[in-house]
């Protein structure tokens, strides 16, 4: 049995909300436990120290599928994972338990047991809740790490990237095809019918319909950077603690998420940042505007 239409295009911005969402609730965490990305938030080098370090890591991971190595593929992707987990039940271990053993062991035990359950069971619910905590966790870490202006930058730079790699030379389809086959738990599932199983279905790339909407978790990832530096760079009027601009990035991302929903129904791969990231970008400057938030933008 088939969900309505709408309802799978509807789950693309609850996972967005979502990841936004708890974005912003750890981003205090890791800036009381000083867990950044870039010393120096301001220098407009980070992003393209960013950008050299994506091209450098997708170039290892295409050689790697080249080869036909899936399995060091796989370890490589799943160690990234246990990574992020760990930096992110460490920083909430040391907010309630401070430098404590047993923080730093029930941190560990919780890493271990999320990214068992994320590699023995990747069932697209599974998948989903736990890319969240993984997406957000990203998100929070270069947002704080990040200051505005290198944020736009950043944005700007990937979503050119990321055009390039998806309609001129395709190495990011590529890569994609070859994560799903591996199940790595960096996708978002999305069902297009009750009864989907990721685990027993998994995702098809060729001609018969998939069960299944695709979202990388870089297309969630990106944008919310913006919302947490904006929230954490920003001091401006706003509602319920959270500014006028960065209000404003979130309603642009969801404005480009909008755009991107109606070209990806129509079932071509297609490149998410493009729109994704302007809309938050633009979204953003217009809350600048509405309460004149500009001193982000570096003297000349």
């Amino acid at each position: 049995m088939k969900y309505p239409r709408w309802l799978p295009l509807a789950g693309m911005p609850v996972l967005l909300i979502a990841v936004q969402v708890v974005a912003l609730l750890l981003s205090p965490t890791f800036a009381s436990t000083g867990t950044v990305a870039f010393e120096d938030p301001s220098s407009v080098a980070n992003p393209f120290i960013f950008i050299g370090i994506l091209l450098v890591f997708t170039a290892f991971l295409l050689i790697l599928i080249r080869l036909g190595v899936k399995k060091i593929l796989t370890f490589i992707i799943g160690f990234s994972i246990f990574l992020t987990f760990l930096y992110i039940f460490l920083s909430v271990s040391i907010v309630f338990f401070g430098e404590s053993d047993l923080g730093g062991i029930l941190a560990i035990g919780a890493t271990i047991l999320a990214t068992l359950v994320l590699y023995k069971y990747p069932e697209w619910y599974v998948v989903d809740s736990l890319g969240v905590l993984i997406a957000a966790g990203a998100a929070s870490i270069f947002g704080i790490s990040l200051q505005i202006f290198p944020v736009l930058i950043l944005l700007v730079l990937l979503a050119v990237y990321d055009a390039i790699s998806v309609y001129k030379t395709k190495h990011m389809i590529t890569l994609a095809e070859n994560v799903v086959e591996t199940r790595a738990p960096i996708l978002f599932v999305i069902p297009k019918k009750r009864s989907f199983s990721y685990v027993n279905e998994g995702i098809s790339f060729g001609g018969e319909e998939r069960g299944a909407f695709l979202m990388g978790m870089g297309d969630l990832i990106m944008p919310t950077i913006l919302v947490v530096s904006s929230h954490a760079f920003i001091t401006a009027p706003g509602i319920a603690g959270i500014s006028i601009p960065t209000l404003g990035a979130i309603a642009g991302s969801l404005l480009g998420l909008g755009i991107l929903i109606l070209v990806v129904s129509k079932g071509k791969p297609q490149a998410g940042l493009p729109p994704l990231n302007a809309g938050t970008i633009l979204g953003f400057l217009v809350g600048c505007a509405l309460v004149g938030a500009w001193a982000w933008i570096p003297a000349l």
